[in-house]
């Protein structure tokens, strides 16, 4: 396993970043043996911390938010896999510069239902991250791949 004990998937909502962290984290436990892995969900994120705020400032608190929980599991020896929108470059770079991270980026040309929680100014990655379309991918064929990579 690499040292990266953040694993973090990003993209527009509905491109399968929740679905594909529980498919990873459940695929993950069985492959380790260990109960040390945990999904920060964006929706639970926000349920815990009551921030429904979609603006910029209210996004860009939840991806605060989520760093700091993420980096103190990540210390505590917790596999962290967070499935989180997480729209602005700058953030998920600085972030990068402190802790080992696994970036993995995702998104589809389907049309799934949430377009109406899209960030309109949401930044892809350019550095230092997997690209995967989940249009015409399985569950499983992205955990795949996740995986030939991280483990």
């Amino acid at each position: 396993m690499k040292k990266n004990k953040i694993i973090w998937l990003t993209g527009q909502p509905g491109s399968g970043k929740t679905t594909i962290a529980k498919a990873l984290k459940k695929r993950i436990l069985s492959k380790s043996n260990k109960s040390n892995v945990i999904l920060v969900d964006g929706d639970d994120l926000r349920d815990i911390t009551t921030n429904k705020d979609y603006s910029r400032q209210g996004r860009e608190k939840n991806i605060i938010t989520a760093q700091k929980i993420a980096h103190f599991l990540s210390n505590k020896d917790f596999i962290v896999i967070v499935a989180l929108v997480a729209p602005y470059l700058d953030i998920r770079e600085k972030f990068k510069l402190i802790t080992p991270v696994f970036e993995i980026y995702l998104h589809t040309e389907e049309i799934r239902g949430r377009e109406h929680f899209f960030a309109e100014d949401y930044e892809k990655p350019k550095k230092d991250y997997l690209d995967i379309d989940t249009t015409e991918k399985t569950v499983e064929d992205c955990v795949d791949e996740i995986l030939t990579i991280y483990w």
